[in-house]
């Protein structure tokens, strides 16, 4: 998909669809002298006194005009910056100057960066569909071709396709988590590692079995084992600021609501770590799961996919941070070799695992990565996963669940999320809950000791956090449990299929911290 910035729209094709965002009962298409316009239903913006609410209903609206084009089987979208610029302006109550003489908007207020980034984003994310795998029909796949933009001026041009490049990494996220669990085994997923950071300043090194058995990463290559698929240990590492000068201003977030700022620990060149749970299949193991739940299990790499592509929008942007990808690779499988209800392993931090549940392997193979992020002495650890069912139980499919022990920073997490569209919702990581994992043969168990299914999600949350304890005191610990979002739901305006959370979310809390 190509952006083309014109002065007049009168210079874009008539055979393009021209939209025109107004006051309207309901989106319609009317063909005028030879040219189609889409009059497309601004007035539900405007309804709400929430900006939070107004900025949702935003992203909505820019997919929603993708779709009606497409709908339309054309392959050109016109539109003018500046319908949507007076949008924002309400939506966020500034204002937006007048427009500049070359036909822009001025940049001075933030804002209309922001809806260029927003537009760049939104309609890459609103036109991909995952078509590998389907014949082309003689006329082509229904794809918008060529964007038509009036209205900015050079610096709303470079965001709208830095917004752009931003969904390029987010759609081939979703492509990695919609390959079919046959084709995406734990080696082809470390190979998509590499392909996808060639030519990147980002040293690539994959761990096989041998090396992993050599580092006691007994955690992985036990969910593993029951796999004729070798184990696969990824490890990304990005070094943006080899000077690792100490900083003095520590963020650049707004302080979260208004009162509180982003507390100072990125120092020096400690890194931060993402660690992206990478199982390309879960059958459950010998816990198999029931026919129904087995659909959709090739995306539980999503978590991993989603590290590999931030990686990769990090180093392309050139972001001057020292940031690692940690992605344990396995496939959960049951046979003569799988582990088993009742195994205790031995984990690479030396803390036992009781296994009680196969099917909750996710945890199990984080331990270790968790563990290996140490080597790094970070400043930041975030792991993300579709970890648990229970946290879609939770919060339905609208957001994801974030555990932190930190609450400065979990509203900065939780105000980039609601920016990037990559909502974040907290769930309680108390201590009281390791009551509820304590073992009976080993140190820790990897679901609710008493069988219970209550609370499932935080089980996860507060196991993983036993292995994050040997971190040093000023090293902070993030758990997104995105199994809410891995797809899309009806009247997001999305194809159906992953989503690519949380690529944006990530790439934007590493762009603004400081």
């Amino acid at each position: 998909m190509k952006f083309i910035f014109k002065k007049n729209l009168k210079e874009a094709p008539k055979e393009a669809l021209f939209v025109s965002v107004c006051h309207t009962n309901k989106d319609e298409i009317f063909l005028e002298n030879g040219i189609k316009t889409l009059y497309l239903k601004r007035d539900e913006l405007e309804k709400f006194q929430s900006n939070t609410k107004n900025l949702r209903r935003l992203y909505l609206l820019i997919r929603k005009m993708v779709i009606l084009a497409k709908q339309t089987q054309v392959k050109q979208l016109a539109f003018n910056f500046n319908d949507f610029a007076i949008l924002l302006s309400s939506t966020k109550k500034t204002e937006v100057t007048p427009p500049l003489a070359n036909g822009g908007v001025t940049s001075v207020f933030s804002s209309t960066l922001e809806l260029a980034e927003i537009i760049g984003t939104q309609i890459a994310f609103a036109n991909y569909e995952f078509v590998q795998y389907k014949t082309p029909p003689p006329e082509g796949f229904n794809f918008i071709k060529e964007i038509f933009i009036e209205g900015t001026n050079p610096e709303i041009q470079k965001i709208i396709l830095k917004g752009n490049i931003i969904a390029e990494e987010v759609n081939k996220t979703r492509s990695l988590s919609n390959t079919p669990g046959g084709d995406m085994t734990p080696s082809v997923l470390a190979q998509e590692a590499k392909k996808a950071l060639k030519n990147l300043p980002v040293k690539v090194k994959i761990l096989g079995e041998k090396e992993m058995a050599k580092e006691k990463m007994e955690a992985i290559l036990a969910v593993g084992r029951g796999s004729e698929m070798e184990s696969k240990f990824i490890i990304l590492e990005y070094w943006g600021d080899k000077k690792g000068e100490e900083k003095k201003d520590k963020s650049d977030f707004p302080p979260a609501g208004g009162k509180v700022g982003l507390p100072s620990f990125l120092t020096k060149n400690a890194p931060i770590v993402l660690v992206g749970k990478g199982v390309t299949f879960d059958s459950g193991g010998i816990n198999l799961k029931p026919s129904s739940s087995l659909l959709g299990m090739n995306m539980d790499m999503s978590g991993g996919a989603a590290v590999i592509h931030t990686m990769a929008l990090i180093a392309k942007n050139k972001i001057k941070k020292n940031v690692i990808g940690l992605i344990p690779a396995v496939e959960n499988m049951p046979s003569g070799k799988s582990y088993r209800p009742g195994d205790v392993i031995r984990s690479m931090s030396g803390q036992t695992i009781e296994i009680l549940n196969t099917d909750a392997e996710g945890r199990v193979i984080l331990a270790d990565a968790l563990t290996y992020a140490e080597k790094y002495k970070p400043s930041l650890v975030i792991d993300i996963a579709t970890l648990t069912g229970a946290a879609v139980v939770a919060l339905g499919e609208r957001a994801s669940a974030i555990f932190t022990d930190d609450d400065i920073l979990c509203k900065n997490f939780e105000e980039i999320g609601e920016e990037t569209g990559e909502y974040l919702w907290r769930l309680p990581l108390w201590e009281e809950y390791e009551s509820e994992i304590k073992g009976s043969l080993g140190d820790w168990t990897n679901c609710h000791n008493k069988d219970s299914r209550y609370g499932g999600a935080t089980n996860g949350a507060i196991f993983l956090k036993q292995f994050t304890k040997k971190y040093s005191k000023d090293c902070k610990w993030v758990h997104l449990d995105i199994a809410p979002r891995m797809t899309s739901i009806a009247g997001e305006y999305l194809a159906p299929g992953a989503l690519g959370t949380p690529v944006r979310l990530l790439y934007k809390i590493i762009e603004k911290l400081k």
